[in-house]
């Protein structure tokens, strides 16, 4: 009971510190169907514990609920934009991914944990022919990625200072001449000592601002339960799940035996622009499901 009291306030008041409790941030949805559950136990037994049970969970409830729901109605108006991000584990099927790409048609494709060895096997599967424009920092580990675009991209080293994987920066002008800039986003988990670097590199992101609409997408290791992403939220972004009311369709893990249970792949939009619809996909070979957002760019 203590536990679920505490898990709420922290919760509530943003006041997650250390590994433990950011982590635990991430299960929030099922905090509060947990503390239900108990209060419901605890009904005839208890009355007093299971009024605090059921209060912990309205208070979480209250946090997550929201996000099942459409934040608004679909973006119809201005200059669509099509954003896909998966995080590749090294190791997803790269046919799977071009299909995805021939079929989805997205603007700016963001990859991250891609691999030297992955680069490649993408442009056989024909992912240059598609996206011929791109500005890659892959490695032979889980530290590199990379964007690929339907436009020229034009790199953007000095945006910001990336805390953790390698997370390119890069512009693209669209034919009508509206300027999007994007981050495929990949800090470190905040497992561990990495919880302080994992809160810099949430720091570290640009804001929107200027001309230009700015898009963050890829594996934050973060839901929105978690202070620092909401922080983030705060500074001008929208996040598109949520916008369209697929804000707790979990993204990990995927192919491990489990279903997966948290929420930790986002596509963040500038303020400034509308998401039409959002997806969530599959992709065999990786542990992280994709995600996929139609946007509505100002004009």
């Amino acid at each position: 009971m203590t536990f679920l009291t505490v898990w709420a306030v922290v919760r509530a008041g943003g006041l997650e510190s250390g590994s433990f409790l950011t982590q635990l941030m991430t299960v929030t949805p099922y905090g509060a169907a947990l503390a239900l559950l108990l209060a419901a136990a605890l009904v005839r037994r208890n009355r007093p514990a299971a009024v605090v049970a059921l209060v912990a969970s309205l208070v979480m409830a209250a946090a997550v609920a929201p996000r099942a729901f459409p934040a608004g109605e679909p973006a119809t108006g201005g200059t669509p934009y099509k954003v896909l991000a998966v995080n590749l584990f090294g190791r997803a099927d790269p046919r799977t991914v071009v299909d995805l790409v021939r079929e989805l048609r997205p603007d700016v494709f963001a990859a991250t944990e891609l691999t030297t060895r992955q680069v490649a096997a993408l442009d056989a599967a024909g992912l240059d022919e598609l996206m011929p424009h791109r500005v890659l920092q892959d490695e032979h580990d889980a530290a590199g990625s990379g964007l690929y675009g339907r436009h020229p991209l034009t790199e953007l080293p000095g945006l910001f200072t990336p805390v953790g994987h390698n997370m390119p920066a890069a512009a693209m002008t669209l034919p009508g001449g509206r300027r999007v800039e994007v981050v495929a986003v990949h800090p470190n988990p905040p497992l561990g000592r990495m919880v302080d670097g994992w809160n810099r590199a949430m720091e570290s992101f640009p804001a929107p601002g200027g001309d230009a609409i700015r898009i963050l997408a890829g594996d934050f290791n973060a839901s929105l339960d978690h202070r620092a992403m909401r922080d983030l939220l705060g500074r001008g972004y929208a996040d598109a799940a949520h916008q369209a009311g697929a804000g707790l369709t979990p993204t990990w893990p995927n192919g491990r035996g489990l279903p997966p249970f948290i929420t930790i792949d986002h596509i963040l939009v500038d303020e400034r622009a509308g998401v039409s619809s959002f997806d969530v996909l599959d992709v065999p070979g990786t542990d992280h499901r994709g995600v996929f957002a139609e946007l509505r760019l100002p004009s």
